[in-house]
């Protein structure tokens, strides 16, 4: 029974020896294993920088960050730690913490139990870790023949150092197209007037300015196309509604208003500008037509001083004859009825002191 038992004891012994020695070689690789990745770091608009190496399910222990820039400055430690739980996973910069084109390194370490645990990192270059903050005030315009263009500002400080992505489909297509642009304007070749559009536009640094494939996160839609009441963002939709449905009729109806009161009071608008020359003929109608004519009644004239201007006396007759031219002078008696006769000399001397050249004797 013996000599059977004791191989049966013996080959667990013979085993567990290698299984050992496998175990402490593999450990430092399942220890690797589980640690964190190395430090990520994010220069966001070139406004802040942070740089994170963890997570709390990934860490065990609270790490410490130190930093430093080649050939310029000291070793300094991180002063905005950022925590997740209670555990440090991550360091935030402030702007006046940020120095580009110079060469950044970190080192980021735990002590744990008697033993280092450093988190692995290499050599930076801050340019090449921007991060442009989103495209804003997406605008589309409807061009000429059928045209769409699309444009938008960024509030990255220097837009000559980024490039742009587009991406758009419509409601009928079932994939995105997506370009990529160099300035801050995109036109759209061609659209379906029975479709609507959707656009969107994210941004990065350009080769110029630095080397990295950090995109911004895309923007805020804009929608063109019939099922929108307008075209352009959502802002831009609103504004046209409250000018339509509110500030139009309230427009409308004000000016209606004032042209109703000007019309009462063009009367005397036009009689002050332009004073109107009066016409009396309206007031001579009762003289023409009721009087007849008559100015005494029309003027209302009493009787008996229209009877005083009538004559109520006569005068007799008299009679007026011309004396014929006589060559010689007929005396008359004295118990003639005819007057006596005047001397031819007497005549001439009458006619040469008259006024008249003929002489008139009242019969």
């Amino acid at each position: 029974m013996c000599p059977t038992a004791r191989p049966a004891m013996v080959v667990p012994g013979a085993f567990l020896v290698p299984v050992l020695l496998l175990l402490c070689r593999l450990g430092p690789c399942l220890a690797a294993a589980h640690s964190p990745p190395g430090v990520e770091c994010v220069l966001f608009n070139e406004e802040y920088m942070t740089c994170m190496w963890g997570s709390r399910e990934t860490l065990t222990a609270n790490y410490s960050l130190y930093y430093w820039y080649e050939n310029r400055s000291p070793v300094m430690e991180c002063k905005h730690y950022l925590q997740d739980r209670g555990i440090s996973v991550g360091c935030h910069f402030n702007q006046s913490e940020i120095i580009q084109f110079q060469p950044f390194h970190v080192l980021v370490n735990a002590s744990l139990g008697g033993r280092t645990l450093e988190i692995p990192s290499k050599r930076m270059e801050l340019q090449d870790l921007v991060k442009p903050e989103a495209p804003v005030n997406l605008t589309i315009r409807n061009m000429s023949n059928n045209q769409l263009q699309l444009t938008w500002t960024s509030p990255y400080p220097k837009t000559q150092c980024l490039e742009h992505a587009i991406k758009y489909k419509s409601n009928k297509d079932t994939s995105w197209t997506e370009h990529q642009v160099k300035g801050d304007v995109f036109s759209f070749p061609s659209v379906d007037y029975e479709k609507y559009y959707t656009f969107y536009v994210r941004s990065k640094i350009n080769s110029y300015c630095g080397t990295t494939q950090l995109w911004s996160e895309w923007s805020v839609p804009v929608v063109w196309g019939s099922n929108s009441t307008s075209k352009g963002t959502a802002e831009e939709q609103l504004h046209w509604f409250w000018i339509h449905t509110v500030l139009i009729p309230i427009v409308s109806c004000l000016l209606l208003l004032v042209l109703v009161v000007l019309l009462v009071r063009m009367e005397r608008v036009w009689v002050i500008l332009m004073p109107r020359i009066p016409n009396p003929s309206k007031n001579f109608d009762e003289l023409f037509i009721t009087h007849k004519g008559n100015f005494q009644e029309w003027a209302g004239v009493p009787k008996d001083v229209m009877e005083s201007f009538k004559p109520n006396y006569s005068e007799n007759i008299c009679y007026v004859s011309e004396l014929p031219p006589k060559d010689s002078y007929e005396p008359l008696w004295e118990g003639s009825n005819h007057p006596p006769s005047l001397m031819p000399g007497a005549l001439a001397a009458t006619r040469e002191h008259s006024p008249y050249k003929n002489s008139y004797v009242g019969v």
